[in-house]
């Protein structure tokens, strides 16, 4: 602010300090007060200016040129966190005058998304996402900021993963489908560049989640249909992903599970898929609907379920490329464990000698889709069986180090204790353990 009134106080008419200051007073300001009004003044009147020339017809178009805007948006950088000058950055980022270039500078719109990243300043959403539209290098910084700032952040409950991506603004913005795919090209790269961490799985099926939440809840009148973000994608099984667990009776998610799993075998297998970079796009669009999967996973316990399709579908996220025929002999251990589980399910009284029956020699294979397959088996198992809970943290210590699992272990206690609370189920057998195993990992 300083700085700004300086710049003002330094025009030819105010050379004089002595005439200035008693003009000053004469008005009955201080020079504080007086500078204060007089930034407001200049800024109300450039806002005005913009939004004139924008908003009031084509006979006015024009009035400012397209260098006289980039020129304040020049004038604007040292003074971005002035929290005067928010009305004229607002107005700027909406501020486009019918020219086919970028009239703003580089330069002020990273110091705004860097201020805005930086919670320096507070802008209105659709400044935020014209920002994003009209420099993409903005939009790539934001995303991997996001990122950079979850990965740090100590898992502890979903709901705090929700509360920072929501804040970031990302998930509405990605309503924008050109936002949307820079987006997801974003993810895509980060989840290959770290061998795809539980922890950024997670994030990714979470920012999907925020992001169908945002898509429906905006006006009708703008709403692109969700079919427009996955493009090149098997329609038919895009609009089986994107219905949500809640839009459906929980009597009914086993069919709509097994319907999934039968179109999506019917992609992978009976088609020719030429290559892996394909092959890739179909599991990440399968990967981005997480939630889905764990409630397959929860299903082959807790419901009378014909078991194939649901662990096919599981075998195919934990063993996508088959290379080898290896996602059919992971289906192979998967149904042997699944059998045995179920033998034990309604048992009251369990030992971990028991579990580890049920997994001898699965957990030393060297494929390390059946292990993350087994793991995720056995820890629903512990969760929702009648005796698992009794022996459930000696097994999970045993398990993790035995198999070095225990982010992967984590972050599906996580997002099973968020789904729960959620769907509000009166478990509570199950939110306890989940509490304690939670405090005890986390």
């Amino acid at each position: 602010q300083s700085l700004l009134c300086h710049l003002l106080s330094s025009s030819k008419w105010e050379s004089n300090e002595v005439e200035t200051s008693t003009f000053i007073s004469s008005l009955g300001y201080t020079s504080a007060d007086y500078y204060c009004h007089l930034v407001k003044n200049m800024i109300f009147s450039l806002v005005t200016e913009l939004r004139g020339s924008q908003f009031n017809g084509l006979n006015v178009q024009g009035r400012v040129s397209a260098s006289h805007v980039n020129a304040v948006s020049l004038f604007c950088l040292p003074l971005v966190t002035l929290p005067d000058l928010t009305p004229m950055l607002e107005t700027l980022l909406l501020y486009h005058g019918g020219a086919s270039k970028e009239i703003l500078s580089s330069e002020f719109l990273e110091a705004v998304n860097e201020a805005f990243l930086k919670k320096k300043i507070s802008l209105s959403e659709s400044a935020v996402f014209s920002l994003w539209l009209r420099h993409l290098p903005s939009l790539e910084k934001a995303t991997f900021y996001l990122v950079d700032q979850l990965v740090l952040l100590q898992l502890n409950s979903l709901e705090e993963v929700a509360c920072v991506i929501k804040d970031s603004l990302l998930p509405q913005a990605a309503s924008h489908p050109a936002i949307f795919r820079i987006v997801n090209e974003i993810f895509k790269n980060v989840l290959l560049e770290t061998d795809g961490t539980p922890d950024v799985m997670t994030i990714i099926q979470v920012f999907t989640q925020l992001f169908l939440q945002a898509h429906q809840s905006e006006n009708k009148q703008h709403k692109f249909p969700l079919t427009a973000y996955f493009l090149y994608h098997h329609q038919p099984l895009v609009k089986a992903l994107l219905k949500r667990p809640f839009e459906l009776p929980a009597t009914h998610w086993s069919q709509h599970l097994k319907h999934i799993s039968d179109m999506l075998k019917a992609l992978v297998e009976d088609t020719n898929i030429s290559s892996h970079a394909d092959l890739f796009e179909i599991w990440f669009l399968v990967a981005r609907f997480g939630e889905w999967l764990d409630i397959a996973a929860e299903q082959l316990l807790k419901a009378a379920v014909e078991p194939d399709a649901l662990l096919w579908l599981l075998a195919f996220y934990y063993c996508p490329q088959n290379e080898n025929r290896q996602r059919t002999q992971t289906m192979v251990e998967a149904q042997a464990v699944y059998s045995h589980l179920m033998m034990l399910f309604n048992c009251t009284v369990l030992s971990v000698k028991d579990l580890e029956a049920a997994v001898h020699g699965v957990t030393d294979v060297e494929q390390c889709c059946n292990k993350h397959l087994m793991t995720h088996l056995l820890t629903n198992f512990l969760l929702f069986s009648s005796g698992g809970h009794m022996i459930t943290q000696e097994f999970i210590y045993h398990i993790t180090k035995a198999t070095d699992t225990s982010k992967e272990v984590c972050s599906l206690l996580i997002r099973t204790a968020y789904r729960i609370n959620h769907n509000g189920e009166e478990n509570q057998r199950t939110v306890k353990l989940l509490n304690e195993l939670l405090q005890k990992l986390t």
